[in-house]
């Protein structure tokens, strides 16, 4: 591991195609006490020309012990990092012994941006997140610069997770319907071709008439012999 360098890389899900949207440092404000207190050192160790020669380990153990202090708080920020990926946002810290706290999108329910006085100034804020599991290490993100275009970013991501996850669904849809409607078809007309193919009806003449005697109209009967004379 980089010094000072989390590596939060490490800890994304590379075969499901999560990466990074933003990594989050901490605002330099959160180490300004830090550096006060490393500057407190110098001071402290001018005392050495006004104690005893005996003594003068003192204020020079102090001065040590404000620099180590302020050190590893400066350490400990630098370390300090809140990711945001496609999928959820995590937040990875500590020096020797690194912890991880995770959630997804999904649990997110409301983010709220505080700015004090100070902060509004300097340009940094506070996260305070309401999700569905609040004790994850993740309800408080603090010092985090400019606030207002990260909490954007992280309500983009958030939508942008949920329309992708609807038109995956309405595309997934459409195909089953696709595919459902397309076999009813083929079903049908398969169907239709096995019940029977079409039967020829049998063909009847009309042009066929009873042969009767021709019948001679301009013949004259035969009249009796009293009509005759």
């Amino acid at each position: 591991m980089a010094f000072g360098d989390p590596r939060v890389e490490r800890h994304l899900i590379a075969d499901e195609g999560e990466f990074v949207v933003d990594e989050v440092r901490k605002h330099w404000a959160a180490v300004a006490g830090a550096i006060l207190e490393a500057l407190a050192a110098i001071p402290v160790l001018l005392l050495i020309l006004w104690v005893p020669s005996q003594a003068y380990w003192v204020p020079l153990l102090l001065a040590v012990g404000l620099v180590v202090h302020a050190s590893w708080r400066i350490m400990g920020a630098r370390m300090d990092r809140f990711v945001i990926t496609n999928m959820r946002v995590f937040r990875v810290h500590g020096i020797l012994t690194q912890n991880i706290a995770t959630m997804p999108l999904a649990r997110i329910l409301d983010i709220s941006v505080h700015r004090p006085l100070i902060g509004r100034i300097l340009g940094y804020g506070h996260f305070v997140f309401e999700s569905a599991a609040q004790e994850q290490g993740l309800r408080d993100i603090r010092f985090v610069p400019k606030p207002n275009e990260r909490g954007l970013t992280i309500q983009r991501v958030i939508q942008r997770a949920g329309l992708r996850g609807s038109s995956q669904s309405w595309r997934q849809d459409d195909e089953r319907r696709e595919r459902e409607a397309a076999q009813a078809a083929a079903a049908a007309a398969a169907a239709q071709s096995a019940v029977a193919a079409p039967l020829t009806a049998p063909q009847y003449s009309t042009s066929e008439t009873a042969e009767f005697p021709s019948e001679d109209l301009n013949t004259t009967a035969e009249m009796p012999w009293w009509r005759a004379q």
